[in-house]
């Protein structure tokens, strides 16, 4: 009796680990897969960006258009560093017509959106740094079944994330 049973729960732990571990390595590599659908949906965008020196309100609605493809909800940050060209003469440098430092500035989400919404498009100068940041903020079948498995729920749920920079030209 006692080695049916064992016989028994051995099948069903077999049985169970040949369909759980193929499940689990497929949505593996579907996460795997997306993400590198959206780091290239990313680098397209912000090198688009950096070719043109502006972001317009079409582009930026394509972008979100390609990202939502992937099935998944994404949250999008930006950040635009805007050059501040400081023609000023410094006094401290040993020559004395040596021209200032460039400064930057940084513009965020919020603010770009909003110049978007009121403008149709923002237009950044030559020398300026785009930054575009993109994480999943839904689970994947892939977080959802390691949750399942090893129980563990944590804040960082994060498996998607894709981040470029570039200088515009």
């Amino acid at each position: 009796m006692s080695d049916t049973l064992i016989t028994v729960v051995a099948i069903i732990v077999a049985a169970g680990l040949i369909f759980v571990v193929p499940l689990v390595t497929m949505a593996d590599r579907f996460d795997t897969t997306a993400q590198a659908e959206v780091e290239a949906i990313v680098a397209d965008f912000v090198d688009e960006i950096r070719s043109t020196g502006k972001i317009t309100q079409a582009k930026y609605d394509k972008f979100l258009q390609n990202l939502d493809a992937q099935g998944y909800v994404f949250g999008v940050e930006m950040e635009v560093k805007n050059i501040d060209e400081n023609p000023g003469k410094k006094s401290i440098q040993t020559e004395r017509d040596k021209i200032g430092e460039n400064v930057y500035y940084s513009e965020y989400t919020t603010q770009i959106m909003q110049e978007l919404e009121d403008n149709g498009a923002k237009n950044l100068k030559q020398g300026s740094i785009v930054v575009v940041t993109v994480r999943n903020e839904n689970l994947t079948f892939t977080q959802q079944m390691k949750q399942f498995m090893y129980r563990i729920v944590g804040n960082d749920t994060v498996s998607i994330v894709a981040s470029k920079a570039g200088m515009v030209q």
